[in-house]
């Protein structure tokens, strides 16, 4: 097990590649400099599964109420991602209140984005039957179950049990190869 999650960790579960006609490889060397120049990067992303204002907004608060952090533990996937990589001015903690995208972030083609910082590469094993969805109408249903199909994202709770080795048929877990922490305001509305 790895040393960056503990139990009752707080991960931001997502599958990441090709985004905008951009690779992955230049994605991270960018948003390392951003977090360089402006403390923190926009990580890009569409869907409702990680909606800013109704899952992962409530989700940080929480976790920054018990005084812990979340951490966006990113798999890496094979992605056809070819959006036009038009590049958002504004953003927006509530979709009404908007201010500019700081010039030294540069976040492409996405509705939404969340706010990181401490960008790197690590390999380590997520055991999806060691977690549960922390909000929404499926809170409780275990990982592997929720992350089935086409669900590429999740808000997800450690449990207290992570370092109990599963059962055999139990076994789900999921490499994970990037990691980086959410910072405030951890889950923002974009546009252009």
């Amino acid at each position: 097990m790895t040393k960056i999650l503990t139990p009752q960790q707080g991960i931001l579960f997502m599958k990441v590649g090709v985004h905008a006609n951009e690779s992955l490889e230049d994605i991270i060397q960018r948003k390392t400099l951003e977090i360089e120049q402006a403390g923190f990067a926009l990580w890009g992303y569409g869907g409702n599964t990680c909606h800013p204002g109704t899952m992962v907004q409530p989700f940080a608060k929480m976790h920054q109420a018990m005084g812990g952090k979340i951490l966006l533990c990113m798999q890496e996937m094979e992605s056809h991602h070819f959006a036009d990589p038009v590049r958002a001015e504004q953003y927006s903690v509530d979709g009404v209140h908007w201010q500019d995208v700081p010039q030294a972030i540069n976040v492409l083609g996405s509705r939404f984005a969340l706010a990181i910082k401490d960008l790197h590469e690590e390999k380590f094993v997520l055991p999806l039957d060691k977690t549960r969805v922390a909000v929404g109408h499926s809170k409780g249903v275990r990982g592997h179950n929720y992350i089935a199909g086409r669900v590429d994202k999740a808000c997800l709770d450690l449990s207290d049990q992570i370092d109990i080795p599963s059962a055999p048929e139990e076994v789900t877990n999921i490499q994970i190869s990037l990691v980086a922490e959410l910072c405030d305001p951890y889950a923002v509305f974009l546009k252009n």
